[in-house]
């Protein structure tokens, strides 16, 4: 059976994601969900650019994300947001995702949570924390990992932190 990730990370496609995280996870379908890009030719072509033409790409609006969602799929899905704020806005069509990952997340006016350490360094603000608690209680597994190669630190490990 397929399975879906879930990545939250502020640069959405790029490098990492193509080089590291895909075959790792053995993805064959990348699905960014970014109203501001999805509107935007020049930035959905700027992400595109260097996805291989092997992976079945999406830039979307979270609207359009939940109908892509909504689909069975018979390949590993890789869902990529900017922050945890849109994981709430998705949150009924991501229960049964497979874990959540929490990369790249730069300083924010509201953030107030640092986490640091060899997998990196992440800035959470109460709200992502409350929504990610969220989606914790109802079972699915999320940690802090920048790449697939790093320490990874559950989000367990962050709450006796804070």
């Amino acid at each position: 059976m397929a399975k879906t990730y879930i990545r939250v990370d502020d640069r959405l496609i790029h490098g990492q994601t193509i080089v590291a995280w895909c075959p790792t996870l053995s993805i064959k379908e990348i699905i960014a969900i970014d109203d501001e890009s999805a509107k935007n030719p020049v930035l959905k072509s700027i992400m595109t650019m260097g996805v291989p033409s092997t992976y079945k790409t999406h830039i979307v609006t979270t609207e359009e994300a939940k109908k892509i969602l909504e689909q069975e799929s018979s390949v590993n899905r890789l869902v990529i947001v900017k922050f945890p704020g849109k994981l709430d806005e998705i949150k009924e069509e991501i229960e049964s995702a497979e874990l959540i990952i929490l990369g790249n997340l730069a300083k924010r006016a509201d953030t107030i949570h640092k986490v640091s350490g060899a997998t990196g360094i992440f800035y959470l603000s109460d709200n992502d924390v409350s929504i990610i608690d969220s989606v914790v209680s109802k079972g699915t597994e999320v940690c802090f990992q920048q790449l697939p190669s790093t320490t990874k630190t559950s989000w367990e490990a962050f709450k006796k932190s804070i």
